[in-house]
């Protein structure tokens, strides 16, 4: 068997193998004693024909290519084992180039190759963060909202008001939404199929009637309405108005297990927002240092890697399905084939795996690793925070692949923690969760609390 190699575009090799004629009829022999009890040939029970007669009837083109399926793989297998410098990452693409002799060129994928370059010349400006008090305020006027009391009322509707009303609408002589009642709370911010309908009822007392014309939105799909306008008639049955708690000392107590004060709660809300707003921020830091580094980098990987990280966002976006059904009827659901889909994701994924290349490149040239006791601790800690769960998470990281996930990730964290440590060489860095304090974990219903703190400033 001759073999030859050469390195090509994309981190490939393409290895060409020409088999001896020996080898090839001895693969023939074995292909039709593989084939005989197939062979139905008159006269002769299964497997016991004669091989002349099987050749016959299979022909050589059949007898061939049963012949070339298992030895085409072993050839390949052999040829790798024995080049030590060969390091394929994925299964190879074989190609037979000729039957007489026996070549067979196959372009096998191997490692990445990542050069950095002037690495530790990356410097990223660090970013402040501060908390404006009104993002304390709306969420304290969230948590609120989510104890008030409504009541009755005998004025007309306002924002913020819960009504029932019977409404209906028609398009000329076609009805539009049939007659119906409803109860709603009419919001500045929500999101409504027809806009302008409540600015219509506003005003509307209890009992009273209103009619009135807004345009039909493009989201109704019957295209007999598209253009034209849809006339309401609104009766009002009820209204009801929001009544807030107090801030005062009874309802900070009654929020989690408790504030003692106001000024207790809104810290509470203040130290959330702040340490969601640091996560936020060094999710952008990273990024613009990981950018960085691609942009001086030279990467070169071969393009199964990237088909590999278009099929994993595809499965994340699509909810990690795993039957060709169900991917059928999501990709139906959003109107797109799977490579129009595949041709989305794929600057995404490309950005994705150049990230990571870069990443583990630089742990590799920091000398950043992650020991036993490393993966230890940090299970220990996750378990300790997992309260009733934690044997079900103790035993999750148990196994091997359990261990290696937290592995992984403890190398990210160390190797951004390091290249923060780079690109701030100049300046402050920001507070990260590997550099600042370790606050006292807060209590599960503490964190009910504030749990409204996040959407407050978005």
């Amino acid at each position: 068997m001759k073999v030859s190699t050469e390195k090509i575009p994309d981190s490939q090799i393409l290895m060409t193998i020409e088999v001896e004629q020996e080898r090839v009829d001895e693969a023939r022999k074995k292909a039709l004693r593989k084939l005989s009890p197939r062979a139905k040939v008159p006269g002769f029970r299964p497997g016991k024909a004669p091989p002349n007669l099987v050749r016959q009837y299979f022909g050589e083109e059949r007898i061939l290519d049963e012949a070339l399926d298992d030895l085409v793989p072993d050839i390949y297998r052999e040829a790798v084992e024995a080049d030590e410098s060969i390091d394929p990452v994925a299964r190879p693409r074989l190609v037979i180039e000729t039957t007489e002799p026996l070549v067979v060129k196959a372009t096998i994928p191997v490692r990445p190759t990542v050069e950095l370059n002037d690495y530790a010349a990356v410097r990223v400006p660090a970013e402040a963060v501060t908390v404006e008090e009104s993002r304390v305020d709306e969420t304290l006027l969230t948590l609120r909202r989510r104890s008030a009391t409504l009541e009755p009322v005998e004025r007309g509707i306002q924002w913020r008001d819960v009504i029932r009303i019977q409404v209906e609408g028609a398009v000329g002589d076609e009805s539009l939404i049939e007659s119906q009642e409803a109860e709603v709370q009419f919001t500045e911010e929500r999101d409504v199929l027809f806009p302008g309908f409540e600015e219509g009822v506003i005003g509307t007392a209890k009992g009273e009637e209103v009619e009135f014309d807004v345009d039909v939105p493009d989201a109704i799909s019957d295209e007999r309405f598209h253009g034209k306008q849809v006339h309401f008639k609104v009766q009002v049955i009820e209204v009801k108005e929001e009544v807030l708690p107090e801030m005062d000392a009874d309802f900070t107590k009654a929020i989690g297990e408790g504030f003692e004060t106001v000024e207790a709660l809104r810290d509470r809300i203040r130290a959330d927002i702040q340490k969601h707003e640091e996560e936020q921020r060094d999710n952008r830091y990273h990024d613009a240092i990981l950018g960085d580094l691609v942009d001086r980098a030279n990467i070169e990987f071969p393009p199964v890697m990237l088909e590999i990280e278009v099929d994993r966002l595809l499965h994340d976006q699509a909810g990690h399905m795993e039957k060709a059904e169900d991917m059928e009827r999501y990709l139906a659901s959003i109107g797109k084939t799977a490579e129009q889909f595949r041709a989305e994701l794929e600057p995404i994924a490309d950005i994705r795996l150049r990230r990571s290349l870069v990443l583990s490149k630089a742990a590799e040239a920091e000398n950043i690793e992650v020991t036993d006791e490393d993966v230890a601790s940090e299970i220990e800690e996750m378990t300790a925070a997992a309260g009733a769960q934690a044997p079900q998470l103790r035993q999750m990281f148990s196994s091997e692949n359990g261990r290696d996930t937290i592995r992984r990730n403890l190398l990210t964290r160390k190797t951004l923690s390091r290249l923060v440590e780079i690109a701030t060489q100049d300046g402050a860095a920001p507070a990260t969760e590997e550099t600042k304090p370790k606050r006292k974990r807060a209590k599960k219903s503490d964190a009910k609390a504030t749990a409204a703190a996040e959407p407050a400033g978005e």
